[in-house]
């Protein structure tokens, strides 16, 4: 049987399709997306506020810079591994937490840079007139520099996502659930036998990035105003290249 033989088979198994079933692809795409956007919220309530804060006062644009590098060197695997190794060593479930804070440490990177960079490339004017009609600091943050941000803002939240949905897979390795990179361990563990199962893991997560990806493209559609869209399209390219992660 090759390997497109035992895919089929595979993918005929009873409850393959189940959102009940742990076996199933739906059910596993949901934990895959839960473990995802758990990661990536937690992330932008600790790191959006910050950023703007900083971006704001035009405070520590070296922590910026530095989150680039930071984001950029360090291995996925390795954070989670780590984090394992310390859960096991504390006594604590080493099925959730490890995969959870290496996920969140993954996402802290770009959703920082990308709002600190959106706000300071901002173009100053909206913000002085502001200030000038008596909008407190506070107001400007989140009235002004926030939604006119908003596009680069959403830039990074977009690569965190696609970065943890496909660490999400790695994690089954130290994680009972894993989401659909369950089905890549389960078939190694089966030796020439899962063959069938790798593919259909790995396409899985494929199809999810791709669907993850448009889901993001019009997120961005719906939230943005129209006018901002076409300004943002015009002007910022270029500053994109070399302020967004």
């Amino acid at each position: 049987m090759n390997v497109f033989d035992q895919l089929a088979a595979w993918l005929g198994e009873p409850g393959r399709w189940s959102f009940t079933d742990p076996s199933g692809i739906p059910y596993r795409t949901v934990e895959h997306l839960s473990f995802s956007l758990l990661s990536l919220v937690i992330a932008a309530l600790l790191t959006i506020p910050l950023a703007l804060w900083l971006a704001h006062y035009r405070r520590a644009a070296f922590l910026a810079s530095s989150a680039v590098n930071i984001g950029r060197a360090i291995p996925s695997f390795g954070l989670i591994i780590l984090f394992w190794f310390l859960a096991s060593r504390w006594e604590v479930d080493t099925t959730f937490w490890p995969l959870l804070i290496a996920l969140v440490a993954l996402a802290l990177p770009p959703l920082f840079t990308n709002t600190y960079a959106g706000v300071t490339s901002l173009d100053q004017a909206p913000v002085d007139a502001a200030r000038g009609t008596g909008y407190t600091e506070g107001q400007i943050m989140l009235r002004i520099e926030l939604p006119l941000s908003l596009p680069v803002v959403l830039a990074g939240a977009r690569v965190a996502f696609l970065q943890l949905v496909a660490t999400v897979a790695i994690g089954a390795i130290v994680n009972d659930g894993g989401g659909l990179g369950r089905y890549i361990v389960d078939g190694f563990a089966q030796g020439a036998g899962g063959y069938g199962e790798i593919l259909g893991g790995g396409i899985a997560v494929i199809v999810l990035a791709l669907v993850c990806e448009g889901a993001f493209s019009l997120l961005t559609r719906f939230t943005v105003p129209r006018g901002l869209r076409i300004t943002r399209k015009n002007e910022l390219p270029s500053r994109a290249k070399v302020t967004i992660a």
